[in-house]
Order: structure tokens, then sequence, then C-alpha cells
């Protein structure tokens, strides 16, 4: 079922957006060479741990998973671009590393994620970061009253097509507000004009996610995180939107 929100419970899901913000700040700040995603991970619990807030991720137990997932933040390096373990590796110089992390603070849950680059940037690494940046920011722009989730699963698919990444429509975006996951799932290509009506209240965490030269997933023997079937370096970002009368207004913005 879809929920639409009020204005009121739209300010309280930004107060938890506001939080994951400020977390995957810290998060990129503090990514360098010789720094260890586990600690990353305990950083980051200490973080909710003291605004009060609660992890979206810890005993997640979807379908696809293997087990409860028992971490509060996804670390995916490189080729691995979502539900990456965290795990016992020293980041390097030139590793791309995707933070993605959702949180409840008040009974109301805010989702967000970001690629930053380790150390030495690469061209080709920049370049498909900004893909999935500028993708995020065309279907923010399009998700306003009357636009159809079409709209939206276009306006990611027409940037990956002009930067000529393929697109994977497995996982995507999603509706998202007492809970992490929810109805619709928002494709990250399809057809405009088709789906669902945008209306106002409507909570979305939109998340483009690109492969350099595959739409192709494999998964870890350890079932959770997913990489690109061909190893090619991957990127990821991602908000949570609210719909309203206005415009979207983003609720994660950091």
């Amino acid at each position: 079922m879809i929920e639409l929100k009020t204005p009121a419970e739209i300010d309280r899901m930004h107060v938890a957006g506001r939080f994951v913000a400020e977390v995957l700040t810290e998060v990129g700040r503090l990514a360098d060479v010789g720094v260890n995603l586990l600690d990353l991970e305990h950083h980051v619990r200490g973080m909710i741990k003291r605004r009060g807030a609660e992890s979206c991720y810890w005993d997640y137990s979807p379908s696809f998973g293997k087990g409860p997932f028992r971490n509060v933040i996804c670390l995916s390096v490189n080729d691995a671009v979502l539900h990456g373990l965290p795990h016992d590796y020293v980041l390097r110089d030139g590793d791309m590393l995707t933070a993605d992390i959702a949180v409840m603070v008040d009974g109301w849950a805010a989702d967000s994620a970001r690629t930053v680059i380790v150390g030495t940037p690469a061209d080709e690494d920049l370049r498909i970061i900004r893909a999935t940046e500028e993708a995020l920011e065309a279907a923010i722009e399009v998700s306003r009253p009357g636009k159809r989730l079409g709209d939206i699963s276009s306006a990611i698919g027409a940037v990956a097509r002009d930067y000529g990444y393929p697109v994977n429509t497995e996982f995507g975006g999603h509706g998202i507000g007492r809970t992490m996951h929810g109805e619709p799932h928002v494709a990250n290509k399809g057809r405009a004009g088709r789906g669902l009506k945008l209306r106002p209240g409507l909570t979305l965490a939109l998340e483009p996610w690109f492969a350099r030269t595959t739409d192709q997933i494999i998964y870890d023997a350890d079932g959770w995180t997913i990489r690109s079937a061909d190893g090619s370096r991957t990127a990821h970002s991602e908000h949570t939107i609210a719909i309203t009368e206005e415009a979207p207004k983003v609720l994660t913005r950091r």
C-alpha cells in the first residue's frame, strides 16, 4: 500500500534525512587510504547510538539476502555497488567506495547513498560518479504532481544512455516512510508517461546506479554484496525525496 504523507510527516522524515546526510558526509571525510571498512562501520554505529536513531539495516532479512544483515551501513568497493557487507578490508589509493545508509528517527525513515574516490581519482571513475549524480538530479526534477513513475525512470535511463552506460532494472528506487522499503518500485529505466501518477505526499528513495560495461550482476559468497558481473567499476547516488505541490523536496541533501 502506498501512503501519502502530510506536510508535518514529511518534516519528520526530513529530520531523519538530515541525519543520514550528516552520516554520509562524515563517511566521505573519513574514507582514506589505509582506513578499514570495519572502522567506518563502527564509527557509524556510534553516530547512530548517540543520535538515538535506529538502523534500518540491522536484522534486515529480505528475500534476496543471506540471513539477517548485521551491520548499520552498506560499504561497497570498486565493482561492488549494492548491499556491500562491511568486512576486514583496508582502502587503497584509487578505490571507489559506495556508502549507503538508511535510518529511522522517531518512527520515520530516510535513505541515501554516495560514491567517493579514495586518494587519487581516475577520470573514468569520476565520469561514472558524475553520471549517477546527474541521473539523480534529472529524476528529482521530474518528480512533480501530474507526472508519472515512468517519467522518473525515463529520466534516469536517458542520462545513462547519454553516457553510454547499461542499466540494470532488478534493483532501483522505492517508496519509503514508516519503513525503509515500500511500494512503488522505481526502475532506473522506463518509458515516460507510464505508470503510477505522482501526487503530493508521495515519498521516494531514488537511486540510480550504473556499472561501466554491463547490466548484469553477481553476488558474493556473503550472500549480500552485489557486483558487476564483468568486474567493471560501479557508482551509486541516492536521495530520499518528497513530492509536494510546489517542487520536489530533497530530504537527504548534504
